[in-house]
């Protein structure tokens, strides 16, 4: 390798670089079962990824694009678990219509609840979040336990989501709290086996929120 020679990029321009981006990706992952709605959302998670197999391993409920869409328009707010996801997600894009992010993980009461049943705040956060909004977007890329949670809470009456992003990443329980959310009748996105995390989760919510502007043009 000829460490004397100045690499180049062929752009430096952030459109044309995610332009680019895009494209290879398209190009590299061939042939694929998604929509012309949900590719997008797939694209975008490879994109901040670098992982086909995570792209391939993605599924989506049927109404799930359609829905999320619509909780963007009616201004519902989005339900995090962890503050990381908070952080990516494109806020101005959102505020267009309404639409909140809440994270409830640090709370005081969360905190002091969760310390006298002894549960984790993942659940007790998920509790207070169906308590104050059992509808919205829920957007979970951290904790699987929250992903159960949620689910119970939605078996249970509890909670009826507009849409569930649920990605959690990890070795305990993540695979399978996602096995049980495909198990759902309810609009929701989310992915086969262990990997996920908040970045992912935060890329599927900008797409949605780039197609829901899109879709008012």
């Amino acid at each position: 390798m000829d460490f004397g020679t100045e690499f180049k990029p062929l752009t430096v321009e952030p459109q044309q670089i995610e332009n680019l981006s895009f494209e290879i990706i398209a190009q590299e992952l061939g042939a694929h079962p998604f929509t012309a709605d949900q590719f997008p959302v797939v694209q975008r998670i490879i994109h901040a990824s670098a992982d086909f197999e995570l792209g391939r391993s993605m599924v989506f409920h049927p109404e799930a694009i359609t829905a999320g869409i619509a909780a963007i328009h009616a201004g519902q707010p989005v339900i995090a678990d962890v503050r990381m996801v908070e952080a990516g997600i494109s806020k101005p894009r959102l505020a267009q219509y309404g639409c909140e992010v809440r994270v409830h993980i640090s709370d005081p009461d969360v905190v002091q609840e969760a310390r006298e049943l002894g549960a984790t705040r993942a659940i007790t956060a998920m509790r207070k979040a169906c308590r104050a909004e059992p509808g919205g977007i829920y957007a979970i890329g951290n904790a699987p336990t929250a992903l159960l949670e949620l689910i119970r809470l939605i078996k249970e009456g509890a909670a009826k989501p507009g849409l569930v992003i649920g990605m959690p990443v990890g070795f305990v329980s993540a695979a399978e709290s996602k096995d049980e959310l495909r198990r759902l009748d309810i609009p929701y996105i989310t992915n086969i086996g262990r990997k996920g995390g908040s970045t992912v989760v935060v890329a599927a919510l900008n797409a949605l929120s780039l197609l829901a502007v899109r879709q008012e043009a």
